[in-house]
């Protein structure tokens, strides 16, 4: 989506969608969002090298490296 074309309303659910980017335990992150798959992979790391990862009960991959989480893979994301 072009900047240019962002509603109010759009522009509306980011600012009420930041506190919960600023809680992250990293203030340095990417977001990449698979549409046609519906996934949502939030980075904190660049490249994300994950050795292991933890699919939890709520459709949340936690991606670690070690005993540090690298990143979320959210399945479902449009629905949460």
């Amino acid at each position: 989506m072009a900047v240019e074309t962002l509603s109010k309303k759009d522009l509306t659910r980011i600012l009420a969608a930041l506190p919960s980017f600023l809680a992250l335990p990293r203030k340095k992150f990417w977001v990449d969002y698979d549409e046609e798959a519906d996934v949502l992979y939030l980075s904190f790391q660049k490249p994300q090298r994950a050795t292991d990862s933890d699919l939890r009960d709520d459709g949340i991959i936690v991606r670690t490296r070690g005993a540090e989480v690298v990143g979320l893979t959210i399945l479902d994301a449009s629905t949460r």
